[in-house]
């Protein structure tokens, strides 16, 4: 369907809808073009320009009054939050130069990310797996696999702990940082009892 009519359906049908219509959501999404895997849950009162650009994956959320502009493709791996209050720019614009054009540039949020509330993610940017970022960040340059990330811009300050199952996305990389590793499954107290 066409990028003219997605403003007059988003407005009406997608933000009128009931906060727990995730399928519904998803659906109109779908039918605009978007990538969504039917897990994702996005709030009625995200704001998404240009949704044939956006991809999510398993599991993954909008909160509340997420606005993703995108320009080029938004790409948004799985279990990933994106809280409340977060713009996502897949675009790039001169500062200095009100009319400077906009140029498209892509965004990719890895697989167990999460961006706090009201954080900016600037395209052209790959935010790598496992990553959280604090409140109010603006991400703009290169973050550390598996770390914790805040400021403006923001810069990975320590490593994020992981305790749980580790993600192949992690593993393959080698991202997840010394001394956190999960149990192995040979004989420890993580599977069920026999």
């Amino acid at each position: 369907m066409s990028d003219r009519l997605w403003p007059l359906v988003q407005a009406t049908l997608f933000r009128c809808s009931f906060h727990n219509w995730y399928k519904f959501r998803n659906g109109l999404l779908r039918a605009f073009g978007a990538k969504i895997d039917p897990t994702v849950r996005i709030r009625p009162s995200c704001t998404i320009h240009r949704p044939r650009h956006l991809s999510m994956g398993r599991k993954s959320a909008l909160g509340d009054d997420v606005t993703i502009f995108a320009h080029a493709p938004v790409a948004i791996g799985a279990r990933v939050v994106v809280s409340q209050y977060c713009q996502v720019n897949a675009y790039t614009q001169d500062a200095a130069r009100l009319d400077a054009p906009v140029a498209p540039a892509p965004v990719t949020i890895g697989d167990d990310a999460w961006v706090a509330a009201d954080s900016v993610v600037q395209g052209p940017i790959d935010v790598p797996a496992g990553v959280l970022v604090g409140a109010r960040s603006v991400i703009r340059g290169p973050l550390e696999p598996w770390s914790i990330a805040s400021g403006d811009p923001a810069q990975s300050r320590r490593p994020r702990p992981y305790n749980g199952a580790r993600p192949e996305s992690a593993a393959s990389a080698g991202g997840l940082p010394a001394g956190n590793s999960s149990p192995s499954n040979s004989g420890g107290s993580s599977g069920s009892a026999a």
